[in-house]
């Protein structure tokens, strides 16, 4: 993934309101509500993900400072490229054939070589108690293959169309994967038998999936509820009327009552994300008046006489 701060557009001194602001105008493109482009939905998730990052204060630190990447994982240091021991050749992973060769067999350090001592350093005495070895055999017999991580970023509205999605897993294998009800962000799902492949008789490892649930620039997730803001024009709020209420499956119509403030808020139940259970949250929108955009002389008028009235009465 690009830069975060050349996904959206700000430099790197930019402060929180100048950040936010980039990721909303962009949210707005590139929704995939109002942007049919196949190539939109690839940049509102950029967008969320930049913003996952330069919006939150802890990740944006850890990235100016090279600890995690554009996508916000964690830089490795010291052991690049090495993955755990299933990795192999060509999948990014440790050589373990490699680096028993170049320790001269399966004994001691060869001339030039790396010692038991010194793998069992690195990776616990769980190796010298009878770990994996050469080929993925155990000392103590069958050896389990090792458990593999990986992120998934889903939108709210796949949230709550509770989609299926393919993924990516580490070794270039793609699984395609259903999102659970009742999923949070940053809930770790476990894939069994989808992670490193075993040794001879040995059961393959399990794939962890991290769910990252993305910002959405109309709605805050307060559990399994949805929160909202929804603008009110200034004649429905008085005379009562017809609102249009966003919600993650398509608008709804809601009737408001006469005389209806700012900041009132309605229940719109069933309208929120899938509980566990197979039951939804709702969703709750709340009221801001919208003020004509073009002057209204008779709004004017009024206000005023209203004004001088209430300073007559005090």
């Amino acid at each position: 993934m690009r830069n975060p701060y050349d996904v959206l557009g700000v430099p790197k001194g930019a402060g929180e309101a100048e950040i936010k602001k980039a990721f909303r105008k962009l949210a707005k493109a590139y929704h995939p509500d109002s942007n049919k482009d196949p190539k939109a939905a690839e940049r509102f998730a950029e967008a969320n993900t930049a913003y996952e990052i330069l919006g939150d204060k802890e990740k944006r630190a850890q990235f100016d400072r090279g600890e995690i990447d554009a996508e916000g994982k964690p830089r490795a240091t010291g052991f690049e490229g090495f993955s755990g021991f299933g990795g192999g050749r060509g999948g990014g992973g440790f050589d373990f054939e490699g680096f028993t060769r170049a320790r001269g067999g399966a004994g001691g350090a060869g001339p030039g070589g790396v010692g038991e001592d010194f793998i069992s350093h690195i990776f616990g005495e769980a190796f010298r108690a009878g770990g994996a070895g050469p080929g993925g055999f155990g000392r103590g017999g069958p050896v389990r293959g090792e458990d593999v991580a990986a992120e998934l970023s889903v939108t709210l509205e796949q949230v709550a169309g509770e989609e299926k999605m393919r993924i990516g897993l580490p070794g270039g294998r793609d699984v395609d994967v259903m999102i659970p009800k009742g999923v949070v962000d940053g809930q770790t799902i476990r894939l069994r038998g989808l992670g490193g492949a075993g040794g001879p008789r040995g059961e393959p490892g399990d794939a962890l999936l991290t769910i990252r649930v993305l910002p959405h620039p109309l709605f805050k997730v307060d559990g399994a509820d949805l929160r909202a803001t929804v603008d009110l024009p200034l004649e429905d709020a008085v005379l009562g009327g017809a609102l249009r209420v966003p919600t993650l499956t398509g608008a709804v119509e809601m009737k408001v009552p006469a005389m209806t403030s700012s900041g009132r808020t309605f229940r719109l139940r069933g309208k929120g994300l899938p509980k566990k259970d197979g039951s939804r949250g709702d969703l709750f929108a709340t009221t801001a008046i919208a003020l004509p955009a073009d002057d209204d002389a008779a709004l004017t008028e009024y206000a005023r006489r209203r004004r001088e009235a209430r300073a007559g009465t005090a």
